[in-house]
C-alpha cells in the first residue's frame, strides 16, 4: 500500500490526513453492492456507466462484487477540469448506444449537478432506468439535497478529500484509503 513518506513533499499535500481506511471503505462498498444488486436483478440488462475519471475505481469495485453478468461503459462529462470548484459542464466522450438499465457510479456526490446532468441525458438516449451510485456524498448543504443520489457507501465532512478516484490535483487516484487536506 501506498503511503505518504514514500513521496516527496511536491506530490503530496501538506497536513493531510486518513479519513476511512481501505478496511472501512472495503466493507461499505460489500454492503452498497447487495444494494445495487437487488436493484439490478430486476432489469434484465444491466450496464455499470462509469463517470470519468473519478467513477473509476469505485465503479470497478462495486462491479467486482455484483453477482449477475453486467456490461460496462464510461463517458466522460465534468465541471471541475483540474479545479477544486466546478463551473461550466463540460461534455466529452459520450457510449455509442445507451439502453437497458444503467447504474451510473462516480466517485463522490459533491453539489450533483454533472451527475443529474448525465441522469437525465442517459433518459433521453434510451436507458429504461438508472440508478445514480457514488462512493461518498459530501456532508453540506450546497447544490442538490444529499438525499437526491440512489446510493452512496459512504458519507465524507465538506473538506477536500482524495483517494478511492478523488484526486488531489490529478494526483493520488489509485489509495485504498480516503484522505482530507
Amino acid at each position: 500500500m501506498i503511503q505518504p513518506s514514500d513521496h516527496g513533499p511536491e506530490r503530496w499535500p501538506e497536513n493531510a490526513e486518513r479519513l476511512i481506511d481501505a478496511r472501512q471503505i472495503a466493507q461499505a462498498l460489500d454492503e452498497q453492492a447487495s444494494r445495487v444488486d437487488r436493484w439490478c436483478q430486476q432489469h434484465d440488462r444491466v450496464t455499470v456507466m462509469v463517470l470519468m475519471n473519478g467513477g473509476l475505481y469505485p465503479a470497478v469495485e462495486l462491479a467486482r462484487r455484483l453477482r449477475q453478468p453486467i456490461l460496462m461503459d464510461h463517458l466522460h462529462a465534468t465541471r471541475y477540469r483540474g479545479e477544486t470548484r466546478g463551473g461550466e459542464l463540460h461534455w466529452g466522450r459520450w457510449p455509442d448506444r445507451v439502453d437497458g438499465a444503467v447504474v451510473l457510479v462516480d466517485d463522490i456526490f459533491d453539489e450533483g449537478h454533472t451527475m443529474a446532468a448525465v441522469r437525465e441525458r442517459l433518459l433521453k438516449d434510451g436507458a429504461e432506468a438508472v440508478l445514480t451510485v457514488a462512493l461518498t456524498v459530501k456532508q453540506h448543504d450546497r447544490g442538490l439535497p444529499r438525499d437526491w443520489i440512489d446510493d452512496a457507501a459512504l458519507s465524507v465532512p465538506d473538506r477536500y478529500v482524495f483517494g478511492c478516484g478523488m484526486d488531489w490535483q490529478g494526483y493520488w487516484r489509485q489509495l485504498d484509503d480516503i484522505w482530507a487536506i
